[in-house]
Order: structure tokens, then sequence, then C-alpha cells
């Protein structure tokens, strides 16, 4: 949730239940962070952060979070055009998780080849490698699934291959308000990394449809904008 997901925000929310909690998205190269300002002027929420202060920014939140919940693993979605900034950000003192944005369906971010536009690159594969390889924490990639033109689960499958720790999976389906189950289960029967599953994660009955498809765990933010749940994640 670009804009919204910070760590006072996440601070408020980690005690409804959660033992991971994401930053961002972040912006973390020239390309990006001038895609987010075009984000903003149309009336969106993004972060902005100029080049030279967004590493220290993300290392701050990372601290701000710790200091208050420092059992929970703190996880950065941050985009760039290529590697090395995200394998920067990954090297970020405390920050225990660096996640790949493969998910960003705003036009700026896709126009510049990030976001679900990664999903198409040829390269995705090696792209996810060089930053598992370079980095100080575990590495987990956000998919957009059902993406027109898109075998999604191909493409579980190159980032299982690459290294990847988590695959955290945006289940949409066109035209259904609930998620893909079926494509999640498909995805875990097939991969050995830890699926994240996500959408529609809303109440206990899609929660508990989630984990019978196979998910390591699964993912909620809009249903925790207010602050309050009106279920329990505890019990999951």
């Amino acid at each position: 949730m670009a804009g919204i997901s910070d760590s006072e925000f996440l601070n408020r929310v980690i005690p409804l239940g959660f033992d991971v909690a994401t930053l961002g998205g972040y912006s973390l190269d020239a390309p990006t962070i001038e895609a987010s300002k075009r984000i903003i002027e149309r009336g969106r929420k993004e972060f902005d952060f100029p080049l030279n202060e967004i590493f220290s920014h993300i290392e701050n939140e990372v601290d701000s979070i710790k200091k208050v919940h420092s059992d929970v693993k703190v996880s950065a979605n941050v985009r760039a055009t290529t590697p090395q900034p995200i394998i920067e950000a990954g090297k970020i003192r405390k920050l225990d998780i660096v996640e790949i944005n493969c998910h960003c369906r705003q036009d700026e971010i896709r126009s510049i080849g990030c976001g679900q536009e990664m999903l198409k690159n040829p390269n995705l594969g090696n792209f996810i490698s060089e930053v598992v390889e370079n980095v100080n924490c575990e590495v987990s990639v956000k998919i957009r699934a059902n993406v027109d033109g898109i075998d999604t689960l191909n493409v579980a499958k190159i980032i299982d291959e690459a290294g990847a720790d988590y695959l955290h999976i945006d289940a949409m389906k066109n035209g259904v308000f609930d998620a893909d189950y079926n494509l999640v289960k498909e995805i875990c029967d097939n991969t050995d990394f830890k699926v994240i599953g996500n959408n529609s994660m809303n109440c206990e009955k899609n929660i508990e449809k989630m984990i019978n498809s196979g998910v390591y765990g699964f993912s909620i933010a809009r249903a925790v904008i207010s602050g309050n749940l009106d279920f329990n994640i505890s019990q999951f």
C-alpha cells in the first residue's frame, strides 16, 4: 500500500496478530522515483523520497518498528529498473526481507518495465538471482496473478528456481471478487518456496480457504487500514 504502509501505520496494526510487517512500496532509482511523482500528480498515494534519502529513510523506518516490536520480521517492498538498488536495500541493517515488486499495475510504473511488467521480462530469473546472491536478508517477490498473456505458474517456477525465499501472490482473478485459490494451490504443489497468499483476506472464511490451498502464510492490507479488524487473525 504505497503511501500508507509506513512504520507509524505498521506499529499500530502489528498488535492485531501479525508476525511480518511490510513497508512500502518504495521506488529506489531515478526512473521509478520519477514515475512515483507522476502518480502523485494525478492524485494517488505514493511514497516520494529523493534518491539521496530513500535508503536511510527505509533504515530509519525499520528501526522504528524494531524498537517497538523486536520479534516481528520487517520486509520492504521495493521497485527499481535494475537489481543494484534492490541489492543495496537488501543490505539495510535489521531488514529481514527485501521484496521485489513485480506487482504494481500503475501505468507510470509499467511504462518503465517495472511492477507487473516485470512478469514479461525474459530476464526475470536472472534479475532475481542477482538480488538473492548479493543481499544479507531473505528475498520475497510479489506478483499479480492472472495478468493477460502471462502464465502465472510458469512465472512462479522461474522465481522459485531463481532462489527466492518467498512468493507473495496477489491471487486476483479477473471478474471475480475473491482470490483464485485453485491457482494458489497449483503453485504451492509445484514449487518449493514459501507462498504468501493475498487478495480478499477480509474474513475468516477466506483466510481458511487460502490456508487450505497450501500457503505458508497470508497477508492483509486494505482490511487493516482502519487499524481494526472484525475478526481474529491470531488463531490462524
